[in-house]
């Protein structure tokens, strides 16, 4: 990977966007996508289009990735000063106790601790169980008074952890579901721009809130109207110790971007993506997805009258943790296929099944 490529997906991953507060992140993607696209609008949700015009009356493809990660937010200040949170989005209360946060306030950021009962002060029963949210606490290290000064209920919280490489090609950062998907849409986006465009509309849409219900996916489907929507996720790698490969299937860093197949996919797309990955000679894997899917895919099919839907995933370990780990060069192959599938499209495709 380029290091001015690294730098953007660090930049996106570091940016502070939990569901509902995506400007952070929005505003990175924006400043790689303006100097490319033809036209650049961020909707009312938060969603950012960035629109490559086609040179002929082609088939509109709309590549969404969305830039909210999942968090917490301030619920109440105790007297002395603690702060009692609720998650935003599916949060694991089981790897939280003795994390390091950040509170995102108006005017500055400000390093906590995860607090809880030191194990030595715990009943045996209960060093058992996973200690629920409702009995964890944020202690930001500062007397009460400059804590309710400082902090305002409603303010977001991220975990306290940025993006580093290590291994061999490998990356961890606490937010790539889904800001890698975002990079993918503006690389492919870059790529297509110095192909010298496509035959139809290209857009790269950061979508937003989709922790929360595929929020931002279902309004930008129906806003962009495309015909053909494709979604960049993760998917869960199936690679590490404990996973159920019967129940989950099987899917390696390093073995591809994962191309699903099955209710949520349009079949004319599945195959397109197939080939297109076989002419960009990238290797890939298929993900049986027997009924709609939890991502932007899912929301893009069902918009208006129906969209040829596909979803495209990067396999992903340890999703929703502060260490989300991918390998880089499945996102790099995912950017390949993508072009080659918007180079390729043919006008006259016929998407009905």
């Amino acid at each position: 990977m380029r290091p001015s490529d690294l730098k953007f997906l660090k930049d996106l991953t570091e940016a502070a966007s939990p569901s509902g507060f995506e400007q952070p992140a929005a505003k990175v993607f924006r400043d790689f996508v303006e100097p490319l696209a033809d036209e650049v609008e961020t909707n009312v949700m938060g969603s950012v289009h960035a629109l490559l015009k086609g040179s002929a009356d082609g088939v509109s493809v709309m590549l969404a990735g969305h830039i909210d990660e999942v968090g917490m937010m301030v619920n109440w200040i105790t007297p002395e000063g603690y702060i009692a949170f609720k998650p935003i989005g599916g949060v694991d209360a089981a790897i939280l106790p003795g994390m390091r946060v950040d509170v995102h306030t108006k005017n500055t950021v400000l390093r906590g601790v995860m607090g809880r009962l030191p194990i030595h002060l715990i009943e045996d029963d209960q060093r058992k169980t996973v200690t629920k949210i409702e009995k964890l606490f944020i202690d930001l290290g500062l007397p009460a008074e400059r804590v309710k000064a400082m902090v305002r209920i409603g303010d977001p919280i991220t975990y306290g952890v940025g993006f580093e490489t290590f291994g061999d090609d490998m990356a961890v950062a606490r937010a790539f579901d889904d800001k890698m998907g975002a990079y993918i849409c503006a690389r492919v986006l870059e790529e297509v721009k110095k192909a010298g465009g496509a035959k139809g509309d290209l857009i790269a849409a950061a979508t937003v809130q989709e922790e929360l219900g595929l929020r931002g996916g279902h309004t930008s489907a129906y806003g962009v109207d495309p015909v053909v929507g494709i979604a960049l996720e993760v998917g869960h790698a199936t690679d590490y110790p404990d996973v159920d490969k019967r129940n989950h299937g099987e899917a390696n860093c390093g073995g591809g971007p994962i191309i699903a197949r099955g209710a949520n996919v349009n079949p004319v797309v599945f195959d397109l993506l197939v080939a297109a990955a076989e002419n960009a000679g990238v290797a890939y894997q298929v993900g049986a997805e027997p009924r709609g899917t939890g991502t932007d895919a899912n929301a893009i099919q069902l918009s208006r009258g129906g969209k040829a839907a596909a979803l495209v995933s990067v396999p992903l370990r340890y999703m929703h943790t502060p260490t989300e780990v991918l390998k880089l060069s499945d996102i790099e192959d995912s950017v390949k296929l993508l072009t080659r599938f918007v180079l390729d499209l043919d006008p006259k495709t016929d998407f009905t099944p």
